[in-house]
């Protein structure tokens, strides 16, 4: 069984072609390297040189740049760039529409929640990428004493 090839054309006017995967329908480059058992989001695209590992879920919209790396079940969300050659370790979880630059280094384990930007070259080996808390007032009840 060949595989059916699907042409996509840039800004630019350069077509590439890609193959729909079957977990999913996310558009693959036929030079990268998806596990079978990945999920690959609608309107999602693996370029050439990419390697997905088994267990994978990246989420609708999200763009695996060149040479980019994803250990095994590590979850991606919605809308995320990953940049070239950037490596993301076994069952690291990358909240929705967050921006990872190029050569980025994400350790094992990692959870960076959504709309996190990593700058090219960076690093986040331990712990948890937390967003700043939200500023809010905290809800208090009026001192009315005692109740009767």
């Amino acid at each position: 069984m060949s595989a059916k090839f699907e042409s996509v054309e840039d800004d630019a006017g350069k077509v590439t072609r890609y193959v729909r995967h079957a977990n999913g329908g996310g558009f693959v480059s036929p030079g990268a390297i998806v596990a079978e058992s990945a999920q690959i989001g609608p309107m999602t695209y693996v370029e050439h040189g990419a390697v997905i590992g088994a267990g994978c879920r990246i989420g609708h919209g999200s763009w695996v740049d060149r040479e980019a790396k994803i250990g095994t079940r590590t979850v991606i969300g919605d809308g995320v760039r990953i940049g070239r050659a950037t490596v993301i370790g076994n069952r690291a979880n990358i909240g929705s529409h967050s921006r990872i630059g190029s050569g980025v280094l994400i350790g094992h384990g990692m959870h960076l929640h959504s709309d996190t930007t990593i700058p090219d070259g960076g690093q986040k080996l331990h712990g948890v990428q937390a967003a700043a808390p939200p500023k809010s007032r905290a809800h208090r009840r009026p001192n009315r004493g005692m109740a009767a």
